[in-house]
């Protein structure tokens, strides 16, 4: 029996409407509006569709840049700081390199400074690699602007992403001193783990305690760590992969929520460290995700 495209697919188009939103949640109801409708065509017309690939990542794309046009004011409205929801990884996503740095929370921290298009024709072309023709008409432009579109798209992401050139063992090596420094509280592990210039961002939502503004340079980020002690009694940190790369999670904090925590590691070095404690962003680190290019 022949594997239906939707189902053969749809860790690709979950990936795609992933890396557009920034929400795995979001992302689901995308994925689940696409296939009510590939269903709803009637088998023999869905026969008749000649690239069921090329098809279906177009139907995603539509829905997700309808979903981030339509949550653009909610996240202007957000409570403090506003960081991608992030996702349990199996270990094998991170031997595809690209994706792993395509799915990071770094790197989509950086495409949520994109307009929607902007972020649509970078994902399809720099994750993906579709042709021009195929995001064109996704998108509902010419190819030439397409073109453009991407060009611009390039330069801002290249302008604010990370430098990340360590290899997997050495950023583990460099992810486990630090957890165990801010395990044991240890004051002078951390600031030997943080970079001088490290960048400490929180998303409570509102709801969790975090803090509201970024928090940089490693004596105030270090300080600020070494409270993992008044978490509780209970609490304990769990290293995890979180979007193809080392993070932690820490479990049983004093005041009930969990936090994910998310690091870039740049010359030995912690230098941007990513904590989410909305509880509505944390159902997506209870099971891996299934991450396809």
């Amino acid at each position: 029996m022949i594997e239906d495209p939707f189902v053969a697919h749809r860790g690709l188009l979950f990936t795609v409407a992933y890396e557009m939103l920034g929400s795995a949640a979001e992302a689901e109801d995308v994925v689940q509006e696409t296939w009510i409708r590939w269903d709803g065509i009637g088998a023999d017309a869905r026969g008749e569709v000649r690239d069921p690939r090329a098809f279906l990542v177009r139907m995603v794309t539509r829905k997700a840049l309808d979903q981030l046009r339509a949550s653009a004011r909610r996240r202007e409205q957000y409570v403090g700081e506003w960081l991608p929801e992030p996702l349990l990884t199996a270990p094998d996503v991170a031997d595809d390199v690209a994706l792993a740095e395509s799915v990071s929370l770094a790197m989509l921290t950086v495409l949520e400074t994109l307009t929607p298009v902007e972020r649509a024709v970078f994902v399809l072309r720099e994750v993906f690699d579709l042709p021009y023709a195929e995001i064109a008409e996704a998108v509902d432009k010419s190819v030439p602007a397409v073109r453009q579109i991407g060009h611009r798209a390039r330069e801002h992401v290249a302008a604010r992403r990370p430098r990340v050139e360590v290899q997997r063992s050495e950023q583990q090596q460099v992810v486990e001193r630090f957890l165990a420094a801010v395990t044991q509280g240890d004051l002078q592990g951390l600031l030997d783990a943080l970079a001088p210039d490290v960048v400490l961002v929180a998303d409570g939502g509102g709801v969790a305690q975090a803090t509201l503004h970024p928090v940089v340079g490693a004596k105030k980020v270090a300080n600020l760590l070494r409270t993992f002690e008044k978490f509780g009694a209970g609490a304990r940190i769990v290293p995890v992969t979180l979007n193809g790369s080392p993070g932690a999670k820490i479990v049983d904090v004093a005041d009930g929520y969990d936090t994910a925590i998310s690091l870039v590691v740049e010359a030995g070095r912690i230098s941007r460290i990513y904590a989410i404690r909305n509880p509505a962003k944390l159902s997506g680190i209870d099971s891996e995700a299934t991450l396809r290019r």
